[in-house]
């Protein structure tokens, strides 16, 4: 079985021929539209799509559309992915990188090159959206909603991750000014809740239909739900009603979990192979982001999960399916803590691992591993992460030998399930209502893992672990809990000691980068920086 791309976002961005400039402040530009005789508007709307998945307009080694930084530093997935997961208990990482370290012990500042390539990627984006609505906003209302929702959904990572961040909705704007966090969380609502009816209506589809790849009215609930859960974070005041709300209506649409198995995988598993948007697994997929091993390839996106987290001695049963392994990043041992709460998780491949745990989650490799992490630069020190495998569930099998056809789901509805467990435990004394529960119970018996009658928020936020480990959530989810800076929860590693210590809350938002401070005398840094 090989793909079929309705939104061929590679071939559809090489056609636009055009120019990007060096990012030395938000002067991203990715195109001048005074020298532009004729738009070509599929090609500018997948690009907005586009800068999500790759680099640059030509594949994986060709060019970044940042000048001055490569297509890895910059990868919208793959920086998004550090900066949520590498300071917290899930994810440490070998590599000696620069950047690398700062991540791993939370001493970060606004020098780090890899939280300025973040940085600068989603300013791209919205650079990219917003060249998109002034020179093509009227021409379909979908496509115009579709492309304001992508760059409302880059500015919901900057207020997360930056907080006061500079705010524009025009190309290129020459120092723009700071926008206040609660004035963005205000905007993103207010916009989401504008453009959302415009959207496609829900729709679970296949890599072989029209529409895949596409933000759909879920993308806009979800995001809305999740922007809600967090409000107390990001306002000072508590949405709880409104994250259940905007929860229910993804689980009550057509994205529907995946309790699909094939074979040997498990109907999670398939979430993560290199055929998820053909099988099954796509019903999940609210907002894909597009892989393909020959048309739409990068070093950023779904190939740094798996090849960051494998190592070639995994590969037992020849089902890989990359001979890219670049063994850095690895399980800190309180996520192994997650499912096996008496830390004594076995030392065996990933599938004794899931049967020992009781939990098809639990996609670790523990074969000549240690438990703890003695040494932060040793691979073998913390077990591996089996969970993204680029082979194919169904029929068929990879397109290419190094570059993936594993679809990235940057969002998916098991995160509603937990969006309104969590909101519910919060509007009820602590503890899920019957509703709260089935829905975890759902996720866990999807799993094959026991259920319970009734979950604490603790619990809860565990259960957010399991589930969505590796894919870029959990640094939100510990400052909501207020855990990610303090003495309240330790993990290895935390604050740069073994034993883990706390560390200032300033470093719950990220500096704005140095570069841009200097360029543009509108911004004030963050506390602490």
């Amino acid at each position: 079985m090989k793909k079929k791309y309705i939104l061929s976002v590679a071939s559809l961005a090489m056609m636009m021929g055009m120019t990007t400039s060096c990012v030395n402040d938000l002067d991203v530009t990715p195109i001048d539209p005074s020298s532009t005789m004729v738009v070509d508007e599929p090609a500018l709307y997948a690009k907005c799509y586009a800068n999500m998945a790759l680099a640059g307009n030509t594949g994986a080694n060709g060019d970044c559309d940042i000048d001055g930084l490569d297509g890895g530093t910059t990868g919208y997935v793959r920086q998004l992915w550090n900066a949520n997961e590498l300071p917290t208990d899930e994810a440490i990482c070998a590599w000696g990188d620069p950047g690398i370290p700062a991540f791993n012990f939370n001493q970060y500042d606004a020098a780090h090159p890899m939280l300025r390539g973040f940085y600068y990627r989603l300013y791209v984006g919205i650079d990219y959206c917003n060249h998109y609505m002034d020179v093509c906003g009227g021409i379909d209302a979908t496509r115009s909603a579709e492309v304001r929702f992508l760059r409302a959904l880059d500015y919901y990572y900057l207020m997360d991750c930056f907080g006061n961040v500079p705010f524009t909705l025009e190309i290129s704007a020459s120092s723009p000014k700071q926008i206040q966090r609660a004035d963005l969380f205000k905007w993103l609502e207010d916009e989401l809740l504008d453009l959302k009816d415009d959207l496609l209506a829900p729709r679970a589809v296949t890599s072989f239909d029209d529409g895949y790849g596409r933000a759909d009215q879920d993308a806009a609930n979800l995001l809305l739900a999740r922007l809600y859960l967090n409000a107390e974070v990001y306002t000072g005041e508590a949405r709880w009603d409104d994250a259940k709300t905007y929860a229910e209506k993804v689980i009550n649409g057509p994205h529907i979990l995946n309790t699909t198995g094939s074979g040997k995988w498990s109907a999670y598993q398939m979430l993560f192979m290199g055929d998820n948007g053909e099988t099954s697994a796509a019903t999940e997929a609210v907002l894909p982001l597009l892989q393909d091993g020959i048309t739409t390839t990068s070093w950023g996106t779904s190939l740094f999960l798996m090849a960051s987290t494998w190592k070639d001695d995994m590969n037992y049963n020849s089902d890989y399916g990359t001979t890219e392994f670049w063994a850095g990043n690895r399980a800190r041992r309180q996520l192994l803590d997650k499912f096996f709460p008496s830390s004594d998780a076995p030392n065996v491949n990933y599938e004794d691992m899931v049967a020992a745990a009781g939990d098809d989650r639990a996609l670790f490799y523990g074969i000549d591993r240690t438990l703890s992490i003695a040494s932060p630069t040793e691979y073998f020190d913390g077990f591996a992460v089996a969970k993204f495998r680029n082979t194919y569930a169904g029929e068929g099998a990879p397109r290419h030998s190094q570059f993936v056809d594993m679809d990235f789901f940057l969002m998916r509805s098991a995160e509603a399930y937990l969006i309104y467990a969590e909101a519910d435990a919060r509007r009820n004394g602590g503890v899920t209502t019957d509703a709260g529960t089935g829905y975890i119970n759902q996720l866990r018996s999807r799993a094959h893992a026991t259920t319970q009658a009734q979950y604490s928020l603790n619990q809860i936020l565990d259960e957010r672990a399991r589930e969505l480990y590796f894919e870029g959530y959990r640094r939100t989810d510990l400052i909501r809990y207020g855990l990610y800076n303090s003495s309240d929860y330790l993990w290895e590693w935390k604050g740069g000691t073994q034993n883990g210590v706390s560390f200032g809350a300033f470093r719950n938002l990220y500096a704005l980068p140095d570069e841009d401070m200097n360029a543009n005398p509108n911004l004030t840094q963050n506390p602490g920086y």
